[in-house]
């Protein structure tokens, strides 16, 4: 059997050093990765010669930390992902990438050391889209911690994951409390059973529900609240968490209740529904900034003719040579509907249904008129008036083709991928 053939075609990248960790051989691959030539790297030591850190005192490689360990205990020892400069062949300085490595050695029947095995993996991709994946829910959670309603999260069983800061600075109760059941104290006696009542429905049924409650504030006054939950769904229909919201209608549930029992404070009500209403409008306002400056692409559509009320800048990226504002979605966009999505759009509005969509190619069309593979995610989720007739369509979602992308050259190259 050649043992040689088979280590040099190995998929893992592999190097194979000596006692005094002077390098005596490397498999293709990690030639590929690290750039070099065997030729230049042979009888060379590892770390000091073929491959220094410049950044780090060779006393506190981690790289040599690692070897070291894997020698005194006779056994694989893995190292942690490390950042690690490589010099670029042609001597311009270094690159900087994360590596993943494991440190093996290779003993004789006395136990004597003979060679030490490193296998490495180039993992910059991989952290880079990490890093790129928590910067994004970083920003939700700036988003939903700045937000003046109170937010919070449930995984599908009902149990609670997540409180924005507005829920413990309103209350008053620490968030480690909050998450394990606390916020029912600060419900009203006489609304916690039915709230309690209302949320069941919805986690039986599946279905949204809203509910007004009485809310109390740190220092032990009660203010109304619309308390509204919503499902969100993976592709197969089976809910995945539940997104509820609180929102302040103290002053506005007063002002119905004193437009209802005194007809002879109208003209000073009608002040109070003013100011109440430039509130509401400010809202509004200050969710539709968050809107047009969220990561996630969003786009209104009215009517059955689905014609584009609003676009973010995240959306109108996708389709920069294109003006949306005021046209149909066919007239705007003719390759969307030559793929299907009209119909589409047709049913959601028809039916009331929402429709998901997870990594789907859709076909694009360039500035130059050409059309580009896409990957997407994202919702067609419909909007109704007070009186719960259908009146446009709300889209959202992300673009995750390089995401996509990435998970194919990592499934080619025999690297088992994690959903995220």
């Amino acid at each position: 059997m050649d043992y040689k053939l088979i280590f040099d075609n190995t998929p893992e990248a592999m190097v194979l050093l000596d006692p005094d960790l002077k390098i005596v051989g490397a498999n293709k691959r990690y030639l590929e990765v690290t750039m070099r030539q065997l030729d230049n790297i042979l009888g060379k030591h590892f770390l000091l010669e073929a491959y220094p850190e410049p950044n780090v005192p060779y006393e506190e490689n981690p790289v040599r930390l690692s070897i070291e360990e894997a020698i005194r205990k006779g056994r694989k020892v893995y190292l942690d992902v490390i950042r690690y400069a490589i010099a670029r062949p042609d001597g311009s300085g270094y690159d900087e990438r994360c590596w993943e490595a494991s440190h093996t050695p290779i003993l004789n029947e006395q136990g004597e050391l003979l060679y030490v095995l490193q296998e490495t993996k180039d993992v910059t991709e991989r952290e880079e889209t990490k890093k790129a994946l928590q910067d994004v829910e970083q920003k939700f959670r700036f988003m939903a911690d700045s937000m003046p309603q109170l937010i919070d999260a449930d995984d599908a069983a009902g149990n609670s994951t997540y409180f924005n800061k507005q829920w413990q600075a309103y209350t008053g109760i620490p968030m480690e409390q909050l998450m394990a059941g606390g916020w029912k104290a600060a419900l009203h006696p006489d609304d916690l059973q039915s709230a309690l009542k209302v949320w069941q429905h919805s986690l039986e049924k599946g279905e949204a529900s809203q509910v007004e409650i009485r809310i109390r504030d740190k220092d032990g006054d009660y203010r109304w609240y619309l308390s509204r939950y919503l499902p969100m769904r993976n592709e197969d229909g089976t809910i995945r968490m539940w997104l509820g919201s609180c929102s302040d209608i103290h002053d506005m549930k007063n002002l119905v209740q004193e437009l209802l029992t005194s007809n002879e404070q109208m003209s000073e009500l009608a002040d109070q529904v003013q100011l109440a209403f430039r509130k509401v409008e400010n809202e509004r306002m200050t969710l539709e900034r968050l809107i047009m400056q969220a990561p996630t692409f969003f786009a209104i559509l009215k009517g059955k003719e689905h014609r584009y009320e609003l676009v973010n800048t995240k959306y109108q990226e996708l389709f920069p040579h294109v003006t949306l504002i005021g046209k149909t979605v066919a007239e705007a966009l003719p390759e969307i509907a030559d793929q299907g999505y009209i119909d589409v759009l047709n049913n959601v509005y028809q039916t009331g249904e929402t429709f998901e969509a997870k990594e789907i190619m859709v076909k694009l069309s360039t500035p130059e008129g050409q059309l580009e593979d896409n990957y997407l995610t994202f919702i067609f989720q419909p909007l109704f008036d007070e009186h719960k007739q259908i009146i446009g369509i709300l889209v959202a979602g992300f673009n995750v083709t390089d995401k996509y992308q990435m998970k194919k050259k990592l499934q080619e190259l025999g690297i088992a991928v994690d959903e995220l």
